[in-house]
């Protein structure tokens, strides 16, 4: 049989307990001092986090702002130093390194056309050497003689030939607008994943500001639970 004269209370209900009939929750609950303790700790992480997502956020935003009132100012800067990786080709490894890289994978040569290769020391007309009028290797259409030995002299004398004899022998076009015409292409694959990680990032504030206005009502429950009873 059911006893309905004996009411269920819970730890959260102002009621008055007897000494006999003190519930076994009540013992398992934490000192109010331990709860705001607790509280305040996870409030601290998640301000900390949020913090640093809308730093994150701001500095998305400012870039894209920064990269697209200043393309001009960027396509300037980047012409002047591929210049000068032009100029220091043969006497810095790193700098001949990356101009190989960014030739042999995007097939162009120079930075605006192939004759800008006139500005290197070693590879200028006036030059004494045997790369007198030539373009580095990485600038040729088919660097590979044979197709499995690489010729290191498949450039010289490019500087010296006509556009249309030199056009089958190095690529004529510049490097900058090869890179110009990647970013374009690959213009969808660069936006979208940012936009994601964009849209991820401000969720993830909305979802920390849901959770301390949870944390906050759950302060305020437990201040007027543990509030003195007149």
């Amino acid at each position: 049989m059911w006893n309905f004269r004996k009411r269920i209370t819970f730890p959260w209900q102002k009621t008055e307990a007897t000494d006999d009939e003190t519930s076994p929750l009540l013992s398992k609950v934490h000192s109010n001092k331990d709860i705001e303790d607790d509280t305040q700790e996870n409030l601290c992480l998640m301000k900390t986090f949020a913090l640093i997502l809308v730093v994150l956020i701001s500095i998305e935003a400012l870039l894209v702002i920064f990269v697209e009132f200043f393309k001009n100012e960027i396509s300037a800067s980047m012409r002047s130093s591929m210049l000068a990786g032009i100029v220091r080709y043969q006497d810095d490894l790193d700098v001949k390194f990356i101009m190989d890289e960014i030739q042999s994978n995007l097939q162009c040569c120079g930075v605006d056309t192939y004759r800008d290769w006139q500005l290197n020391i070693y590879y200028n007309c006036s030059a004494p050497g045997v790369l007198a009028c030539g373009v580095p290797p990485t600038c040729c259409v088919d660097p590979l003689e044979n197709g499995t030995v690489w010729n290191s002299q498949c450039g010289v004398g490019a500087l010296a030939m006509d556009e249309f004899t030199a056009q089958s022998v190095v690529f004529l076009g510049g490097c900058l607008g090869s890179l110009s015409r990647w970013a374009e292409e690959h213009r969808l694959a660069i936006v979208i994943p940012e936009g994601l990680v964009f849209a991820v990032q401000i969720l993830g504030v909305f979802i920390i500001a849901r959770l301390m206005d949870s944390i906050y009502s759950y302060q305020k429950h437990i201040k007027n639970y543990y509030r003195p009873r007149l």
